[in-house]
């Protein structure tokens, strides 16, 4: 339950593509990046005066935030259930699906409802959670959806739902 303060609490759905992906990120960050920073940090810290040695400093804070976010993707992967892939949505904007919209002057373009946590606007992932995403989650083909945004609203009309990417 929120207190009305921060952001609403996230959707903890996720494609498996998406686990896949966060779970890269920590072997990452454990087995490559950790050990990396630790040995800078070791390395500076054998130069001697630690006040004032920017190296050992900021090698410091790097391993606090490498600490921070395994804690934090430790914790949200428990929280997380995988929806596995749709392979016919039958025309229904559901997680997972590509759904293709078109404006008022006919541009179109294609977005795949995702989780919050694999998101990617420039890979056309969009969060079931975002303004667009939660316009359109359950519509179907030829729904018309009003999207509310920063800019102003933005009415869209769905013209294809599908499993696959469209080309």
């Amino acid at each position: 339950m929120s207190d009305g303060e921060g952001p609403p609490p996230k959707t903890n759905y996720i494609t498996p593509e998406g686990l896949k992906k966060l779970r890269e990120e920590v072997d990452f960050l454990w087995k490559i990046e950790r050990p990396r920073v630790t040995n800078e940090v070791a390395a500076a810290a054998a130069l001697g005066d630690r006040s004032e040695n920017a190296e050992y400093i900021y090698g410091k804070k790097r391993l606090r935030e490498i600490d921070r976010r395994l804690r934090f993707l430790g914790k949200r992967m428990e929280s997380l259930k995988v929806v596995p892939p749709i392979s016919d949505p039958k025309g229904r904007a559901v997680f997972g699906a590509w759904v293709t919209l078109e404006d008022e002057e006919g541009n179109q373009v294609s977005y795949r409802l995702v989780g919050p946590d694999e998101w990617d606007a420039d890979k056309g992932m969009i969060s079931i959670d975002s303004p667009i995403g939660r316009a359109i989650l359950g519509k179907t083909e030829g729904d018309e959806v009003l999207v509310r945004r920063p800019r102003g609203e933005i009415a869209f009309e769905i013209v294809a739902v599908s499993a696959e990417q469209p080309r």
